[in-house]
């Protein structure tokens, strides 16, 4: 029988992480390990408001299943199990990392994969005032890729070009979380395309973006709030040109890799994210990644300290999980 413990951890931030919808300064995730043997598998979630999902929620829809889990329930039971989210994520990765433990071969290898190499992730810059922005993107102008925090107010345009002239030579992406209107969202697009954006996350809420199809925009349009998994992706075609593939909202490895091929069938160009959590978190995420035309997987970076056996950073360049870690 398998022995099950969920654990909720507090990770300091560097500072503050900003977004449109609030600031914080430690993140919050929820460890899952599982036990069987000799051997431990491991997965990491961060529960988000935004999808109505609270860490002492989250913590108890796992608990709730810990029965099954210790009676042997695999990864195919757990979809069935548990709803898509934060808390299916933790298991599904937990298990997956089991699994791999227990046959002596990495994850990759089980998943069909080919052996993951290093990527570039992107660095985020918080919202901030246009001065704040521009003194941080000088401190991060050596990152080839930023990813810009806006907030859907007058300040935006401001912001990026504050950013632009901070680091003159990064790739930009901006996010705007949401924050933008169907009456901004083309004016709005075509005034970053003078500073060279290279992409634009979730300009509009996921409810409004319907208002998406048909534009005809100077920078492609990225779904993430828009887009949690297998269900409903076929919709986004025609508003979006990406879709930002998070397993906190695909509810773990296994359905990403699920969402991850039906995008390319679909001609969907595929963006890898995170939460701010710790590299345990991003291991699984790496899997993807190696397949994203961008990668955003700094959470570690924005830490005050990672765990052990963290991912390797040499600047932006990720450098693959030791199996330590994770899978």
């Amino acid at each position: 029988m398998r022995d099950i413990s969920v654990e909720t951890e507090v990770w300091p931030i560097a500072g503050a992480f900003t977004i449109s919808r609030g600031s914080k300064t430690e993140a919050q995730v929820i460890t899952v390990t599982i036990r069987d043997g000799d051997h431990t598998g491991r997965g990491e979630c961060v529960p988000y408001g935004r999808y109505g999902e609270t860490v002492k929620d989250v913590a108890a829809s796992i608990k709730s299943i810990s029965k099954a889990l210790a009676d042997g329930m695999t990864r195919d039971d757990l979809q069935r199990a548990m709803a898509r989210g934060a808390g299916r994520n933790a298991v599904d990765c937990a298990l997956w990392d089991l699994e791999a433990k227990i046959a002596g071969e990495p994850v990759w290898q089980m998943a069909g994969l080919k052996a993951p190499q290093p990527r570039a992730t992107a660095y985020t810059l918080s919202l901030g005032t246009p001065d704040e922005m521009r003194d941080a993107a000088r401190v991060q102008s050596d990152r080839p890729l930023l990813k810009l925090k806006l907030g859907g107010t007058g300040d935006d345009i401001a912001r990026v070009a504050a950013v632009r002239e901070g680091a003159p030579n990064a790739t930009l992406i901006v996010d705007a979380n949401e924050g933008w209107s169907a009456e901004n969202v083309l004016p709005m697009a075509h005034a970053l395309a003078e500073f060279g954006v290279a992409l634009i996350e979730q300009p509009l809420p996921a409810k409004d973006d319907e208002a998406l199809r048909g534009l005809v925009t100077p920078i492609p349009f990225c779904a993430d709030e828009s887009v949690h998994g297998l269900e409903g992706l076929t919709r986004l075609v025609g508003l979006y040109d990406y879709i930002n593939i998070n397993l906190d909202k695909t509810g773990g490895l296994t359905e990403a890799l699920s969402v991850l091929r039906c995008a390319r069938r679909r001609d969907l160009k595929v963006m890898v994210g995170c939460m701010v959590a710790t590299s345990l978190a991003m291991a699984p995420a790496m899997l993807i990644a190696q397949d994203a035309e961008f990668v955003d997987l700094d959470g570690p970076l924005l830490l005050a300290k990672d765990r052990a056996h963290g991912i390797r950073f040499d600047g932006s360049m990720m450098e693959p999980p030791e199996r330590e870690l994770w899978g």
